[in-house]
């Protein structure tokens, strides 16, 4: 009946250790953002990004979409993660940020050894997963300079 505020702040504390890197944090990066304290990152970036307007069942859908995706789950692939991506035909640039705590760049190593013709171009960042959020110019740059070379071939 109401957004479930306690366990949405709860989420932001534990998302704001996996979001961006340690060395992030241990620069103070966060003050490149306007936060004049780790206190202030933390409520004004992380609960103000999940205290917003947003349905938290959404946070819960993209939860269990982590957990349980599989792109060898596709009809088709029967479970053959490898296959699947075999079969990926398009021009195919994963770009994992180097601290991403997420989906680090090993994890994707791994997939774009099996997607013919795909490029894993790591951002050298400590912005963690928020190396591609856009806040950060100079991971902005790197990827703008990656995707106009991709669209260039």
């Amino acid at each position: 009946t109401s957004p479930p505020t306690r366990g949405l702040r709860a989420a932001a504390r534990v998302y704001a250790g996996w979001g961006f890197s340690q060395a992030f944090y241990w620069d103070r990066l966060y003050e490149q953002l306007g936060y004049s304290s780790l206190e202030d990152f933390l409520v004004g970036f992380w609960e103000g990004f999940f205290l917003d307007d947003r349905d938290a069942n959404n946070l819960l859908t993209m939860l269990w979409t982590w957990q349980n995706s599989d792109v060898g789950r596709t009809p088709g692939f029967n479970g053959d993660t490898k296959a699947a991506l075999a079969s990926i035909k398009a021009k195919t640039l994963v770009m994992p940020g180097e601290k991403d705590l997420y989906f680090p760049p090993e994890d994707e190593a791994w997939a774009v050894q099996h997607i013919p013709g795909a490029e894993l171009r790591v951002i050298p960042s400590v912005w963690g997963h928020f190396a591609g959020h856009g806040s950060n110019p100079v991971d902005t740059a790197f990827i703008d300079t990656a995707l106009k070379e991709l669209l260039a071939r």
